[in-house]
This record gives structure tokens, C-alpha cells and sequence, in this order.
């Protein structure tokens, strides 16, 4: 399976994986660092439970990106966000890279 060559990803963003909710609120991991491709654009996407919501960022990235949905992001700019969609694409015996697609608010 291709990956998503690394020179495309031009960007580096820093990841707290969820890991769920605690009396407290939520839980996250630690941060760990990421090459990404990021575009930051205003979308409609929907959300994990089929809720119709609007995506601020894009991100693609490897496709071993440690990411679930909820996860918190830090973007090059700065801006932290939150992982609306988490999407892993493959396509095994296409030409195509595998990678990693978050959609973020």
C-alpha cells in the first residue's frame, strides 16, 4: 500500500487523542507532533452522529495519524480545534496513497 508521499505534507501539527470523558470532562492523551497537509476552509460535513456541522480545517496526514474523533488539535497557526470526522482512506492495488483525513471545527 502507498502512502501519502511526505513531501506533500507540508505542515506540522500537534494531536491529543481523545480518551473520552471523566468526571472532569474530557480526557485527552499527550500531545504528539505530525506532518500534515492542512487547508484551512469553511465546509459542511456531518458529524459522528449524522449531525450536519461546519468543518473550519482540513487535515490530511499519514495514514497511521492516532486521531479519533474528539481529539484535540493544535494547527500552524496555532489555532486549537477539535476533530469533527476522522476518515482513513485505502484503496489496496490502486495507485492511489493511503492517508489519514480529519475534518476539524
Amino acid at each position: 500500500m502507498n502512502r501519502v508521499p511526505g513531501w506533500l505534507l507540508r505542515h506540522e501539527v500537534s494531536v491529543e487523542p481523545y480518551l473520552g470523558t471523566s468526571a472532569y470532562g474530557p480526557r485527552y492523551g499527550p500531545a504528539a507532533l505530525a506532518r500534515a497537509l492542512v487547508a484551512e476552509t469553511v465546509k459542511r460535513v456531518r458529524d459522528r452522529t449524522g449531525a450536519e456541522t461546519v468543518s473550519t480545517a482540513q487535515i490530511i496526514a499519514a495514514p497511521n495519524l492516532a486521531c479519533p474523533t474528539g481529539s484535540r488539535i493544535t494547527l500552524p497557526d496555532g489555532r486549537r480545534t477539535t476533530a469533527i470526522s476522522v476518515a482513513h482512506h485505502t484503496a489496496p492495488g490502486l495507485p492511489v496513497p493511503a492517508c489519514t483525513e480529519v475534518m476539524c471545527e
